[in-house]
């Protein structure tokens, strides 16, 4: 898995699942806008990979979940090493990105 390789903890489309809701992570989806609108984790927000610490939440301890397509893409990896470069203490990708999400049959969010 990328995320692995690149130094990045990393959570499966289950485990992501069961954290959801209020108490849950800030999740953050790096696919194209077309992409996210088609169908995206519950609750995900859509974010470019320029992002700025402006985009992420004021508690550098929130739970932070990136991820983007599959687990060849790199944007989620990359967005994670940023997240920990900016001072974010609790950071995972789900390397399994948007296709393993629905391949594990998980419910989505779609539309604007």
């Amino acid at each position: 898995m990328l995320a692995m390789l690149m130094g990045v903890k990393n959570i499966s489309p289950n485990e992501l699942h069961a954290h959801l809701g209020a108490e849950g992570p800030a999740v953050f989806d790096l696919n194209a806008m077309h992409s996210w609108q088609a169908a995206r984790v519950p609750g995900a927000r859509s974010l470019g990979v320029d992002f700025n610490a402006g985009s992420l939440p004021q508690d550098h301890a929130a739970p932070l979940v990136f991820y983007c397509s599959n687990p060849l893409c790199s944007k989620a990896p990359r967005a994670a090493k940023r997240a920990g470069k900016l001072g974010y203490t609790d950071v995972r990708v789900m390397s399994a990105g948007i296709t393993g999400w629905l391949a594990a049959r998980l419910p989505v969010d779609s539309g604007t």
